[in-house]
């Protein structure tokens, strides 16, 4: 009996052990949405320092940020296998409407990496850090490569101006001929 009652103990405390290990504390994922705060942002951006990056700045109740998002989509399934390119969309919803984002995500074909910023309280702190011109009008886009800023834009985007930036700082993917059998 007590070897039996032993070996309930350590199950239980082996569970809790591997739990902790294996849960993500920075990071809240709540489905396809990631909860975040400004300083995970600069993580994810310092992350993708070894390619051509595009951030998104957007929120539903934005008319212009809903026009422009059809001309985002589209251009990231143009360059989405392309190793050295990357969008990502940080929504400013409230967290308390992360359920609508989701449906409007549905609705509109989201395809690409999707974060809500949980900062809204410290805007007057993070937004002069993304660029020192913004005043904080969306939709707004910042590109990076390599890590490094290289263009920001307070304004919406459409597809043909947005394929030109990214076109002309990543390099197309080449296919493989096929080898005949």
């Amino acid at each position: 009996m007590v070897k039996k009652i032993y070996s309930y103990l350590f199950l239980i405390f082996f569970n809790v052990i591997i739990g902790q290990a294996l849960s993500v504390p920075s990071t809240k994922v709540i489905h396809d949405i990631k909860v975040i705060t400004f300083s995970d942002l600069k993580n994810i951006i310092e992350d993708e320092n070894d390619k051509f990056l595009v951030v998104n700045f957007w929120a539903t109740w934005c008319m212009p940020c809903v026009v422009e998002i059809p001309s985002f989509m589209k251009i990231n399934e143009k360059y989405k296998n392309n190793a050295g390119y990357k969008m990502i969309l940080i929504n400013l919803n409230p967290v308390k409407n992360i359920e609508f984002v989701k449906r409007f995500m549905r609705k509109y074909s989201i395809s690409t990496d999707v974060y809500l910023l949980d900062d809204l309280e410290n805007m007057e702190e993070w937004i002069p850090s993304i660029d020192p011109s913004w005043e904080g009008s969306i939709p707004a886009t910042v590109f990076y490569k390599k890590g490094i800023k290289i263009l920001f834009k307070e304004q919406v985007l459409n597809e043909k101006e947005l394929d030109a930036i990214i076109s002309s700082n990543v390099l197309t993917v080449q296919h493989s001929p096929e080898i005949p059998k």
